[in-house]
């Protein structure tokens, strides 16, 4: 399964002093840090620390010894207790914000998490969750990097340090579609920190991951990368890193470690039948976390370019129909209404081929790319149109998304609707209904809603109020229809999503 969770202690059971974890779900600026290794608590560059030679040594077998290694990174790995209210539509282990594909078309292995997961909740708890997390300090002052699904809805954060220390930390910024966040810790002393890795990693070489499964603090696991440029399907920006590194429940938002003591990734998920570690798991990579993570202490949000289309993979049959030599960029199956890639003249059945000369693999790649421009920067855009490349200049706008799902937050009020497991709210545009809540054990999260998600039609029918989407569901269940579809956009994506009431 891809296994996003949170740990949290047995019941009856009291967490020991703080090693927690949440795992594993499942852009360039300036650098936040400089380079080396630490010595009395402080970084030493790498120059004097390593002069480019890898921390890790070779043991007579020539195999690494990652033990000074582990001793030199782990005082930087954190553990994070957040506190949360609960809700009756709100009170799982998971809530992940990312978009999930449709659970129902997924294998078992990966149905199984999501539909089962226990809730959190115990008798000494009422009232309030208590989610287990990793982390890691990325400067001296205080600031800690983590995944966004571990500090997500919480209103309290507690930090454990490896020698015990706790301190309150205050939420920087965060943001969903890549499932990191920035959290902070003011103390009147220095915090020994790490870095992110320069240039891109290897299959094959050897990596350490550090974390706090199952809240056993400061557990170290090693192994290689297995693979990169993985896609999961939790969200527009899927680039993981795969590693063969155990990493369980607890391990959320923690640093895996090339030789050298730099962070390659941020563990975020897990694959697995069981729930344990079968040696897949999924990394933010180190250059999307750096960026990230500088834009959220520089602005405490991301903002992101917008082109507005909605896209698919060009299929060796589509390459050949509109006489490409080989499937590649991103088809264009609408561009959105009055969005900047409409104004500027895009039309369906255009396939990308690159943004300002980079080449565009598929549609994964040119989201991240246009996500990478700030909004207002204009791109070139390489397209294939009737058989011939055309350059068109777009000026990008800002991805919507964020101040409709913030506003639904605080206007929602549930409907009828509540029994099929979600919440609705007036989109602020008026251009849709927003998703406002998800109960993650309902059939609304079942078909693949998520919140944040804004519906804008039902049955083929424009919806604009919660009372129409109320109306054409009902109009379906009285003609008999055991499920309805809905046309749902995601952030600058529109998908179909059938949504069953045969049960409900």
């Amino acid at each position: 399964m891809i296994d996003t969770e949170r740990n949290s202690p047995a019941p009856g059971q009291t967490p020991q002093r703080p090693l927690m974890g949440r795992l594993l779900a499942g852009t360039a600026v300036a650098a936040l840090l400089l380079g080396g290794a630490f010595a009395g608590g402080q970084y030493l560059s790498p120059q004097a620390a390593r002069a480019d030679t890898p921390v890790a040594s070779v043991n007579p077998t020539g195999q690494p010894d990652f033990a000074d290694l582990a001793q030199k990174v782990t005082p930087a790995v954190v553990s994070i207790r957040v506190r949360e209210d609960a809700s009756p539509i709100a009170n799982s282990a998971e809530t992940f914000n990312g978009t999930l594909p449709d659970l129902n078309q997924l294998p078992p292995q990966l149905r199984q998490f999501f539909q089962n997961m226990p809730n959190m909740q115990t008798p000494q708890q009422q009232g309030q969750e208590i989610a287990l997390g990793s982390g890691f300090f990325v400067s001296g002052d205080g600031y800690i990097v983590t995944n966004n699904h571990v500090v997500d809805n919480a209103r309290d954060f507690t930090v454990t340090t490896q020698d015990g220390s706790e301190y309150h930390a205050k939420l920087i910024g965060k943001d969903s579609k890549t499932d990191l966040a920035l959290i902070k810790v003011t103390a009147d002393k220095s915090f020994p920190f790490v870095k992110f890795a320069t240039g891109p990693v290897r299959v094959g070489q050897w990596i350490m991951a550090v974390g706090n499964p199952f809240g056993l603090g400061g557990t170290v696991t090693a192994g290689i990368v297995s693979a990169t440029g993985r896609e999961i399907g939790s969200g527009p920006y899927d680039n993981y890193i795969q590693i063969d590194a155990p990493v369980n429940r607890g391990n959320s938002g923690g640093p895996t470690f090339d030789l050298n003591g730099d962070v390659v990734g941020i563990n975020t998920a897990i694959y697995s039948p069981s729930g344990g570690s079968v040696g897949v798991a999924f990394d933010i990579p180190a250059a999307t976390a750096e960026n990230v993570i500088t834009a959220l202490k520089d602005h405490g949000q991301v903002v992101r370019g917008w082109l507005g289309v909605e896209i698919q993979p060009v299929t060796p049959q589509l390459a050949e129909s509109v006489q490409l030599d080989k499937p590649q960029g991103a088809l264009v199956t609408q561009p959105q209404d009055n969005s900047p890639a409409a104004k500027a003249g895009i039309v369906a059945g255009d396939t990308i081929l690159a943004v300002n000369g980079d080449s565009v693999k598929d549609p994964t790649d040119l989201a991240t790319k246009i996500a990478n421009y700030a909004p207002g920067t204009s791109v070139t855009l390489s397209v294939w149109r009737n058989g011939q490349k055309e350059d068109v200049k777009v000026d990008l706008g800002t991805m919507p998304g964020a101040k409709q799902q913030a506003a639904a937050e605080t206007t929602a009020q549930p409907t009828a609707l509540s029994g099929l497991g979600l919440s609705l709210a007036p989109s602020q545009d008026g251009q849709g209904v927003i998703v406002a809540k998800i109960d993650p054990n309902g059939t609304a999260a079942d078909s693949g809603l998520t919140a944040g998600d804004e519906i804008v039609a039902v049955g083929g029918t424009k919806v604009t109020t919660p009372a129409e989407v109320e109306h054409q569901v009902t109009v379906a269940r009285n003609d008999g229809h055991k499920a309805v579809r809905l046309r749902v956009q995601s952030g600058d994506q529109t998908h179909y999503v059938g949504l069953s009431f045969a049960a409900s």
